[in-house]
């Protein structure tokens, strides 16, 4: 298959071909069964929960089952009593063929699994796990030739781009616009996790856009793009550290915000479960076409919080809990304001999937209360 061609994906990461709608049929449970790669993470679990609640039968994709930490809280979903039924399959994203038998007969793949540096990957397996290791899933996904919708996890960090103050960003940006090409450069990846990511997920989207527009798979795919997902955990395995859930269990358990200067940060929250929500819409919907992209942030700007506000939020909602921690104040103010910080909305999700996001006030208390009832705080 020429897609496979090393030098073909390299070349990716640059300017898209004109996208050629391939108006694919929505995928509904009646059509077959839905593959979810990364099954067992966070985005991953809800996904399958998701649509096992809504009828399909799912394919879960996990490196190792016989993790009972990865696993168990999968198999309890066909406990539920939902319509739907979850089948494990062992699949490694960094293997060739490895999900071959996982995909066979499925109509759908949602493409969750990503290497994002929560288990100490280097920037290089950051990068590798997110767009070079892409070959693998799209190239099983090509070889059942059932496959009619390809939904990809990317995420905000590949719209991001150096910006004016005030800046609404929207499907149509890129992480490459506006950047120093002395930075923004591959021979960078090994040394800046976050470069290795923004361009990992842009370069993924943009190559299969293009190799779905050629004709070369034989089905459209769609691009979910998240920014700071919480919501409730599932299982103990999905408190990752530096992930944003666990964010808000350091900052529950009375711990500075540190993964920005001083803790200052405007949060564009969306909840997990509207993510898992968008994901099946994209299966679903009869509006998407090759190509389409949906941000996942805020619903509205009452869900923008910086994080002086975040923490004056959970103070409210969890009243027991004697410190929250949060960004550097000075009284009741922060000691600093945040600078230019990125603005972005669901507006389109809610427009064209007709996605009901969760009010922020719920996320916020599930995710506290599923931490608590964890064990984790």
């Amino acid at each position: 298959n020429t897609f496979t061609s090393h030098q073909r994906v390299r070349g990716a990461a640059g300017k898209t071909s004109k996208l050629r709608p391939i108006n694919m049929p929505p995928v509904q449970p009646s059509s077959g069964p839905i593959a979810v790669t990364g099954a067992s993470g966070y985005i991953g679990s809800w996904v399958v929960d998701d649509l096992a609640k809504h009828g399909y039968t799912v394919h879960a994709c996990v490196r190792d089952i016989s993790l009972k930490s990865k696993v168990d809280h999968l198999l309890a979903m066909n406990e539920k009593g939902y319509s739907g039924c979850v089948k494990l399959f062992a699949a490694d994203l960094f293997k060739s063929g490895s999900y071959d038998e996982a995909f066979k007969g499925c109509v759908g793949i949602v493409h969750a699994a990503a290497a994002v540096g929560y288990n100490k990957e280097t920037p290089q397996q950051v990068y590798d796990g997110c767009f070079t290791q892409n070959e693998h899933v799209v190239a099983s996904a090509v070889k059942t030739g059932s496959v009619k919708r390809f939904v990809f996890t990317s995420s905000c960090a590949a719209i991001v781009h150096p910006h004016p103050e005030k800046y609404v960003f929207t499907e149509s940006d890129w992480c490459d616009q506006e950047r120093d090409p002395e930075k923004w450069r591959k021979e960078n990846i090994p040394t800046n996790r976050d470069l290795a990511y923004a361009m990992a997920k842009a370069a993924s989207e943009r190559w299969m856009n293009d190799i779905c527009a050629k004709g070369e798979t034989g089905f459209d795919v769609i691009s979910v793009l998240p920014s700071h997902v919480i919501g409730p955990l599932i299982c103990t395995n999905h408190d990752q550290g530096w992930s944003w859930q666990n964010c808000i269990k350091q900052m529950l358990q009375g711990k500075p915000y540190t993964k920005s200067a001083g803790g200052r940060m405007l949060w564009n929250i969306v909840d997990v479960r509207d993510v898992a929500i968008s994901h099946r819409l994209c299966l679903a919907s009869d509006t998407v076409k090759n190509g389409s992209r949906y941000i996942l942030g805020a619903a509205d700007p009452s869900a923008e919080l910086f994080t002086w506000q975040l923490q004056k939020r959970l103070q409210g909602l969890f009243p027991s809990i004697p410190v929250i921690g949060g960004e550097e104040m000075d009284g009741d103010k922060p000691k600093q304001d945040t600078q230019n910080p990125p603005y972005l909305y669901c507006t389109k999700a809610i427009k064209e999937l007709g996605l009901e996001p969760i009010k922020v006030e719920a996320t916020l208390k599930d995710t506290g209360d599923s931490l608590i009832t964890l064990g984790l705080i």
